[in-house]
């Protein structure tokens, strides 16, 4: 009898340990929302933008490092990025939409807002260097940009962070 209750309840201790809580609705349409949005982003850019051939990213990515951090690398890289094609304006204005989504998600949901959070190495130089090699840097910034979808898209429980 005292075997079968000792396996009873460690039986019952990894089940209540090896399961998460769900995640509340708000949450869960926040994170489709931002999923959907930063898809046709990154659809549009695969459509427009052709990676000049051998053209390679000098850095790492930039950090995910909650909702504040990933509004800066956004907001940071679409100022980057000027209206030099056609279809650049539309990019820049999707962007925007994703940031002040997450702007309106954070206001509404983040009771104790992080201090604005310092910006990360690569957009850090990126910025650096803008008048001095303007194109390269409006090429990388794009790159960069499809680079963070691609991250965030892996990594959407990050934007539960504030």
């Amino acid at each position: 009898m005292e075997y079968t209750l000792a396996l009873l309840f460690s039986l019952l201790h990894v089940l209540s340990v090896g399961t998460a809580a769900p995640l509340p609705v708000e949450v869960v349409k926040m994170r489709s929302k931002v999923k959907w949005m930063a898809e046709q982003l990154v659809v549009r850019l695969n459509k427009d933008f052709q990676i000049p051939t051998g053209l390679t990213l000098r850095q790492p990515a930039d950090d995910l490092d909650g909702l504040s951090s990933i509004m800066t690398v956004l907001e940071g890289y679409n100022s980057l990025i000027s209206d030099t094609f056609d279809w650049i304006p539309q990019v820049k204005s999707d962007i925007s939409s994703l940031t002040g989504y997450l702007d309106e998600w954070r206001q509404g949901h983040c009771s104790e807002l992080r201090p604005k959070p310092s910006v990360p190495g690569p957009l850090q130089e990126l910025q650096s260097q803008k008048l001095k090699y303007i194109h390269t840097v409006r090429i990388e910034a794009l790159m960069r940009v499809k680079e963070f979808l691609h991250m965030l898209l892996k990594n959407l429980d990050h934007l539960e962070t504030c």
